[in-house]
């Protein structure tokens, strides 16, 4: 399998668009889709900056034509929006003649749900079927029955905000395993009240634009998105010679152990996870053209990914950029966001400014690409660090 795992459809909506025509535009035309909370009435709302979707639920449940009793949270309408579209760019009709899979990603989960009805419960029953859609599992179950995904493997990762970036190097693995044709790969999270307050906790939220890599960055804004790749062995490709996006050419995933919330301050965790995508993809430091960065914008991530990436490329540094500027982070689903991002990157071989940026960080002199650029690429890293110290890579390739 010389050039990895084939990429043949892709999905998202996130704060910028609502399918990946849209999204691209915005990136390039720099549309940022960061504004104050409208759609949840949070203390916080005028405190912080969100990166927030227009539809309302109701409008989500009318474009996929559910049930007025249906009990889908947020995170699976937007799951299910995402899924669809690159099951359908992929020119996939019956699903199941090949052996496929699903792996999505969530931390959210149903809690927006089951949080804004919370003291209900015990009053009335008219809510209580929000319960069931409360666990991480029920969004990709419902993910899984919208696409006719019945006999085959059906799974969740909850890893914190490389969580979609891991469902993506899973299904890569299960295919290079020959344990499945196809696979549909990505992740999804809203906004609730339970992540706001969480993060607002731990003093990590701005209360304006993002700003990564930059000295005077105050944090992050949190984002809502559900983004989807299918990806799909060569000999399928081949046999039904299906249009090819991109490949998953490498991936890595490391764990540097050192905090709860945060990265060790070397960055060794994401030097690893970067060092074992490179291994995989048979590829050297300089074969890498343009780096995705996780880059939140808070302190702490800014510092450890920034002298990773400086471990691990040494003086020959990339083109790099965050594009969490645009949507926000968007926690579970940042990895599919950014994978789909990286592909459109290769696509149209253009790197997408991070925006926001004026003052370089003290403790080191790279600095990321601040203007939209056109040049040649061949392979994209992006870089995707969570909680608990879970650190991914993935590597695309033409």
């Amino acid at each position: 399998m010389e050039k990895g795992v084939a990429i043949t459809g892709m999905g998202i909506i996130s704060a910028i668009g609502n399918n990946v025509e849209e999204n691209y535009n915005s990136l390039i035309s720099c549309n940022k889709g960061i504004s104050r909370i409208s759609k949840i009435d949070t203390i916080h709302k005028d405190a912080i900056m969100v990166g927030e979707i227009n539809f309302t639920n109701q409008e989500l449940e009318e474009q996929l034509g559910l049930s007025p009793d249906n009990n889908y949270s947020r995170t699976a309408l937007l799951g299910v929006v995402a899924a669809k579209q690159a099951i359908e760019d992929a020119g996939i009709i019956d699903i199941s003649e090949h052996k496929t899979g699903l792996i999505s990603a969530t931390s959210v989960g149903g809690m927006d749900m089951t949080e804004k009805f919370y003291y209900d419960y015990l009053e009335t029953s008219e809510h209580r079927k929000y319960i069931k859609g409360h666990h991480a599992g029920d969004s990709t179950q419902k993910i899984a029955e919208e696409l006719g995904i019945q006999e085959s493997l059906v799974t969740t990762i909850s890893t914190a905000c490389s969580s979609a970036a891991n469902a993506i190097m899973y299904g890569a693995r299960l295919i290079k395993s020959g344990k499945l044709d196809r696979v549909v790969v990505g992740g999804m999270d809203c906004l609730s009240k339970f992540t706001i307050n969480g993060f607002k906790t731990l003093m990590i939220l701005s209360d304006t634009h993002n700003t990564p890599f930059d000295e005077n960055r105050k944090g992050l804004n949190l984002g809502e998105a559900a983004a989807f790749l299918v990806l799909e062995s060569d000999v399928l490709v081949a046999k039904e010679n299906k249009k090819v996006l991109a490949y998953v050419k490498g991936y890595g995933n490391a764990n540097d152990a050192f905090h709860q919330t945060a990265s060790s301050e070397n960055g060794d965790g994401a030097t690893l996870a970067m060092e074992k995508a490179l291994k995989v993809a048979n590829l050297q430091a300089k074969d890498i053209d343009y780096i995705n960065a996780h880059g939140t914008a808070t302190g702490n991530n800014d510092l450890s990914e920034g002298r990773a990436i400086i471990r691990v490329f040494k003086d020959n540094i990339p083109n790099f950029s965050s594009t969490k500027p645009y949507t926000g982070h968007t926690l579970a689903a940042a990895g599919g966001v950014e994978a789909v991002y990286s592909v459109l990157a290769l696509q149209n071989n253009v790197i997408f400014p991070n925006l926001n940026f004026k003052t370089p960080m003290k403790e080191f002199s790279i600095t990321p690409q601040t203007e939209l650029k056109q040049t040649e690429l061949n392979t994209v890293l992006s870089n995707s660090l969570g909680f608990g110290g879970n650190c991914s890579t993935l590597i695309f390739s033409k």
